[in-house]
């Protein structure tokens, strides 16, 4: 592992945070994130960092604080934010306590925080305070774990670091691991820091550079460790592929996850140590020993489910073997927790008992989660657990820790705090499509979507305002021109490959070409056709196509136009491939009806969009004797609609359980136009 300390960087640190927040805080950030920024060490919000120094408390006296990473943040952007100060003297008197419970710990670290609106301190917060170095730094890293993972740990530890850690045997994170952890301090003043068995490291030192050169070090030597005695090597031979590909596979699997009306995401990842773990014949024993660190158990559960799927699965019978797979992981679940409970006599809520985390020799890990980025996080953990055992295993034998302990942590209420509460949001978990994405009625639909919990796949042919939208959103999109049978097809496929699934499509893209009916070329006619309908036929029948396979139903929703039924004068290559839209949605409904597909239409009319452009807008204002915003607002309800009212009606549609083959107007008002 390189040490990526640098005296520039360190200042540039200091100049930017230290007049503000103190040079000690400043170099904390700045170590911190060069920790954050190797996935080696840490993945999503694990680890921690901490800094003693002083700060000025409400009546601007002097007092000594240990500042701690807080809960939510990630080491690789920390802000000095995210390192709330703690009373320093207050929090060192509490190891004078026998036993301190955990709610009990939680409120003494709230009550002697100097800022009270800021984020809860780490629950290792008193290891931090309990140790008397200036600079400590906590990390999950690979190597380390691959050592301390082991049955013969303590002499590996050993072997390899002699005198300089100190080893500590697994506690649950909190106030007897901080007590702990202090003692074993005190009988070796002299270490450079603790090897926590079954959990990670933790280094310290005088300086910020100090304290991350101890860590980067032992962690190298761990790397260098397992580098030698890795009995892995390259493939000399490819195993066959996978007698169902993913594209295959995905949405049936995402149609059998989940019980009731909860959905899953999923997240595909392979590569090559990836691919030769899930192709290893002893996959089935290697897999179920449990996870790298009890941390992971809240994102990954505690063991992955693992699929042998076979040629004879495809089809028909793909389906049955996935239910016959889930039900036996589910019963396996279950009976865990139940084995737990009458453990610890206790009364818990269970949590869901499908897998976060999916094996299938010669296709990679699937990651399971309520939002995309729930599913990556699976991935990416079991990615780095996968490295795990592959180095444990070179070095003696991975050995995870027990049944009991990884309840413990998985139903431990601070633990599962770091998942926050349920979003309660309507799309949590649904995967929906939105066409002609990049600005106007389609990018209020995408807002609108994701703020309902759906996780996005965006589409237009304006490259750069769909790129900003879709990171704005942070979901997939796709630089595509609706006109193009072979690529929208193709767009459905690269959603099954993101996501897993699909949910819903807003068929939204459309154009608004202009001329007398009588003397528009049969080329124009069949470019609006091409955009305005064919395009819409295209979307649905593939995503009802990848909807069927799922078995999950789903909703196709189209933005026609009042045209359909209220044509205007020199509008019709572009109201009559919207008339043919509103036959279109009413076919899907009647076809799609007994898979539980829905299909309806949004009429809008009048929205400032780049539909029109603003000299065509004026000179429809003109020739009914209005100014342009009194044009937009020629409505029974006087009214301007918004793109945003038109995203809403699309949401109200996509929620609507019991509505098909319907047509609901957002116009205003418009008597001419409503459907008759």
């Amino acid at each position: 592992m390189e040490n990526r300390w640098s005296d520039a960087d360190a200042r540039e640190y200091v100049a930017r945070y230290g007049e503000r927040h103190g040079h000690d805080v400043a170099l904390r950030v700045y170590t911190s994130r060069l920790i954050g920024a190797d996935p080696a060490l840490v993945l999503h919000g694990g680890g921690n960092t901490s800094v003693k120094t002083e700060a000025r408390d409400e009546l601007g006296a002097p007092v000594h604080v240990l500042c701690v990473k807080g809960s939510g943040w990630d080491l690789g952007d920390l802000e000095p934010a995210g390192l709330p100060a703690l009373r320093l003297a207050p929090l060192q008197e509490l190891r004078a306590l026998d036993v301190l419970s955990d709610e009990a710990m939680v409120n003494a670290l709230r009550t002697r925080m100097l800022d009270a609106s800021g984020p809860n301190p780490s629950v290792e917060t008193l290891l931090h305070a309990f140790l008397p170095h200036r600079f400590i730094d906590h990390s999950h890293a690979d190597a380390i774990l691959s050592v301390v993972d082991q049955p013969e740990s303590v002499s590996l530890c050993r072997e390899l670091y002699g005198e300089r850690f100190a080893i500590v045997p697994y506690v649950m994170p909190g106030f007897a691991l901080a007590k702990l952890a202090a003692q074993l301090y005190e009988r070796s003043p002299t270490i450079h820091g603790l090897l926590l068995l079954q959990h990670g490291l933790f280094t310290f030192g005088d300086s910020a550079e100090e304290s991350y050169v101890r860590h980067v070090q032992a962690v190298d030597l761990a790397e260098q460790f397992a580098k030698k005695q890795r009995y892995w090597s390259a493939r000399t031979s490819v195993p066959p592929p996978a007698p169902i590909g993913y594209a295959e596979l995905a949405p049936v699997l995402r149609g059998c996850l989940g019980e009731g009306r909860r959905r899953y995401v999923l997240h595909h990842r392979t590569n090559p140590v990836i691919q030769e773990f899930v192709d290893d014949a002893a996959l089935g024993s290697l897999s179920q020993v449990g996870p790298a660190t009890p941390d992971h158990v809240i994102r990954t559960k505690r063991l992955p489910l693992v699929l042998d799927l076979k040629a004879e699965h495809r089809g028909h019978l793909l389906e049955g073997y996935l239910e016959e797979q889930l039900d036996s992981y589910r019963k396996d679940y279950r009976a865990y927790v139940q084995r737990q409970v009458q453990r610890k006599t206790a009364t818990i809520t269970p949590l869901d008992p499908d897998p976060r985390v999916v094996l299938i020799p010669g296709i990679g890990v699937i990651g399971v989660g309520a939002t995309e980025g729930a599913a990556r996080i699976a991935a990416d953990l079991y990615e780095h657990t996968i490295q795990v055992i592959r180095d444990a295993n070179a070095i003696g034998r991975y050995q995870a820790l027990g049944e009991d302990d990884l309840f413990d942590m998985e139903y431990w209420s601070l633990e599962q705090a770091k998942l926050g509460k349920k979003s309660g949001k309507p799309l949590e978990g649904h995967v929906v499509y939105v066409s002609g994405a990049a600005s106007g009625i389609g990018a209020a639909i995408a807002v609108r979507f994701a703020a309902a919990g759906a996780n996005l796949y965006l589409v237009d042919r304006s490259a750069e305002p769909l790129a900003a939208l879709a990171g704005q959103l942070d979901c997939a999109y796709r630089v595509i021109d609706v006109g193009d049978e072979a690529k929208v097809r193709a767009s459905i496929d690269e959603v099954l490959e993101i996501h897993g699934g699909l949910d819903g499509v807003i068929s939204n893209a459309g154009t608004a070409p202009q001329g007398p009916i009588d003397s528009v070329s049969t080329a124009d006619f069949e470019a609006s056709m091409r955009v305005n309908l064919y395009a819409h036929q295209w979307l649905a029948s593939a995503a009802s196509r990848a909807m069927k396979r799922q078995g999950l139903g789903g909703y196709l929703l189209f933005n026609a136009s009042k045209a359909a039924f209220n044509p205007g004068a020199g509008f019709g290559p572009y109201a009559i491939p919207k008339a043919a839209l509103i036959a279109l949605m009413k076919q899907y409904a009647l076809e799609g009806g007994e898979h539980g597909i829905r299909s309806n239409a949004i009429n809008a009319d009048r929205v400032r969009t780049g539909l029109l452009d603003e000299r065509q807008v004026a000179e429809r204002a003109r020739a009914r004797g209005l100014d342009t915003d009194a044009y937009y607002r020629a409505n029974l309800l006087q009214r301007e609609v918004s793109p945003e009212d038109v995203a809403e009606a699309f949401l109200t549609l996509a929620l609507a359980q019991s509505t098909t083959g319907s047509v609901l107007t957002v116009d205003g008002g418009n008597i001419a136009a409503s459907p008759r």
